[in-house]
């Protein structure tokens, strides 16, 4: 996910010229706000994918050609994960996870299809470098990617909560910068300011300021980490096959997978 700057608006749209109608549906809005979309833009979550589009239509003015653009990275961006999956099927080298501050370590993950859509969170608990156990849950009929993330995040906390009081060290590897900074950094300053902040609405606040408190209950105990999504560790990709697994069970609960696990299979499953 990306946070929506002024130095990513200048590179999508350059000074003096007009911003165009596929990049104002990439920003989510509507064509009578044409006028003041720079600033409605700013601070907006956007993911990889429409940032990454927004910056090629960058002086683009004819509709098919936009509509060309799209398509084209539309199937790159299948191509590549069709090639990401096929390495995965065969376990080209995957990674395995090191546990750098405890004895624990808790990879989680949160996934939506499509954005905003089903939503689900996923773990994977290790235990001195071996897989412990994998939870799932926490199913939204309507969730987007970020509550999605935010929710596996807290439940992680609560695992690591429970692994601090039997005198454990944990390391929580997240790949959602939005929700570490989130609990890390912006919660600091909107506390102080009320759960304010400048420029609108704090999105998701409750489960912000419940893991928030609870991170900085145990902070000294745990390590919170970004990890990059699909770089080849097991951990990451196990707590991403629980996201889908959630959105197929349908699971509000969040609860420990209780089949076998086989990880070559579970890695085979459809990945978020």
């Amino acid at each position: 996910m990306q946070i929506v700057t002024k130095k990513l608006l200048k590179l999508g749209v350059d000074e003096g010229k007009e911003i165009n109608e596929s990049q104002l549906v990439l920003l989510d809005l509507k064509e009578d706000e044409k006028s003041e979309w720079r600033a409605l833009s700013l601070n907006k979550q956007l993911s990889d994918a429409r940032a990454e589009l927004f910056i090629l239509l960058n002086g683009v003015e004819d509709k098919e050609i936009q509509d060309k653009i799209i398509f084209n990275y539309k199937a790159l961006q299948k191509f590549r994960k069709e090639e990401n999956d096929k390495e995965l099927e065969v376990e080209v080298k995957i990674q395995m996870p090191t546990s750098e501050s405890g004895n624990v370590t808790i990879y989680c993950d949160g996934g939506c299809t499509p954005n905003p859509g089903k939503a689900g969170s996923g773990v994977a608990v290790y235990r001195n470098d071996t897989l412990s156990e994998l939870w799932y849950g926490l199913y939204e009929e309507m969730g987007t990617n970020n509550t999605a993330e935010l929710g596996a995040l807290y439940e992680s906390l609560l695992l690591a909560q429970k692994e601090a009081v039997n005198g454990n060290t944990v390391e929580i590897k997240c790949d959602s910068m939005y929700s570490i900074n989130c609990i890390k950094t912006w919660a600091i300053s909107w506390e102080k300011k009320g759960w304010t902040k400048k420029g609108g609405e704090i999105k998701n606040l409750e489960i912000i300021k419940l893991s928030y408190h609870l991170y900085n209950s145990i902070k000294n105990d745990v390590t919170l980490s970004h990890i990059k999504a699909h770089s080849g560790f097991e951990g990451n990709e196990l707590a991403d096959r629980m996201t889908m697994y959630t959105i197929l069970e349908k699971s509000e609960s969040f609860v420990k997978y209780d089949k076998e696990i086989v990880v070559a299979d579970i890695l085979n499953m459809r990945a978020g």
